[in-house]
């Protein structure tokens, strides 16, 4: 045999062969013994849903539930205030399903009063498959002898249809009898705000984005809504330095005649505000320093109010400037003339 026509080299054949063990070797280390076919590993792949599978339905939201407003210490007649209440939630609050008159109206029954007043609930009983409510305050619009007037300051939360949760909220002018063995309500005079201004005043926006100034629903629609005067709203910036001022009621869900009389309140003229609570120390709570409340009614005087009320009787001031009654037991009023 020449040179030219040898075989294959003996140490490549070897080479080569021991390459292939080495191959099938690796791929022995998967657990098969046939090779994998291409493709996505089974950890990135998304199993199909088998056909007639529910799949399932993230539960809603749940609604706030707030405990019941209870009367604290110093109150004056804390029965009507709990009464006003105790109708104002049933009105406003529902478990699901529990939407409708008929199902207001026996909320109503079961406290023992009419339950024709389910009938005049307007914003406070929304078209909602559940509600839940919050009273942020409940305070005297007035007291006399055998009548009062509680204004049930409200947050609610109700469900839309498709399972949403929208915040709102209203004042409810509450009118109660005396009688026995409880007070009883005698008519339901629930706020409603008109719309939002087209364009609010620069003072409106400054009182809204005062972290020092907390208004409930009701107040900062009044606001939004461009009929509070500049006095009230000047007022309110200016108390703000010195106080942290939680605010009641401005002009919607208040009496439109000083309670018990035939005088136009100030408040449905936009130029009124009451305040129930300062530097987060109830007026009404007799632990509150009348120290304290005082010198916020001077300053009210001070930053333009021609009408201080409140639970001190401060003297001095320019002729009848300031006042105290039952009524004013439980927050002070701010009214101006202009």
């Amino acid at each position: 045999m020449t040179g030219g026509d040898r075989g294959p080299d003996r140490r490549g054949v070897l080479r080569a062969g021991a390459a292939a063990a080495l191959a099938l070797g690796a791929a022995g280390c998967t657990g098969g013994s046939r090779p994998q076919a291409s493709g996505p590993s089974p950890s990135t792949t998304t199993p199909a849903t088998p056909a007639g599978t529910l799949t399932e339905t993230p539960a809603p939201t749940p609604l706030p539930r707030p405990p019941l407003w209870q009367p604290g210490p110093g109150e004056i007649q804390p029965d009507v205030k709990r009464r006003a209440v105790e109708l104002v939630a049933a009105l406003g609050a529902w478990p699901p399903g529990g939407q409708g008159v008929e199902a207001a109206r026996a909320r109503v029954a079961a406290l023992g009063l009419p339950p024709a007043l389910a009938d005049a609930a307007g914003p406070l009983a929304p078209a909602a498959s559940e509600a839940s409510l919050e009273v942020v305050v409940a305070q005297y619009g007035g007291i006399l002898d055998d009548s009062a007037s509680v204004l049930v300051v409200c947050r609610q939360w109700t469900r839309g249809p498709d399972g949403s949760v929208a915040e709102g909220g209203t004042t409810v002018d509450v009118r109660l009898g005396r009688a026995e063995p409880r007070w009883t309500v005698t008519d339901l005079r629930p706020g409603v705000a008109g719309p939002a201004a087209v364009a609010p005043s620069p003072a409106v926006a400054r009182v809204l984005a005062e972290p020092r100034i907390e208004l409930p629903p009701e107040a900062a629609a009044d606001l939004r809504g461009g009929t509070v005067h500049d006095s009230v709203l000047e007022a309110m910036l200016r108390l703000a330095g010195p106080y942290t001022l939680s605010v009641s009621v401005v002009r919607t869900g208040h009496p439109l005649d000083v309670f018990g009389t035939t005088r136009p309140s100030d408040h449905p003229l936009g130029r009124a505000f009451d305040v129930w609570r300062i530097d987060g120390l109830a007026v009404v709570d007799p632990g509150t320093s009348r120290q304290l409340v005082e010198s916020f009614m001077r300053d009210a005087a001070a930053a333009g109010s021609y009408n201080v009320g409140g639970p001190v009787a401060v003297p001095g001031g320019v002729g009848n400037q300031f006042f105290t009654d039952d009524t004013h037991h439980d927050h002070c009023h701010v009214g101006f003339n202009h």
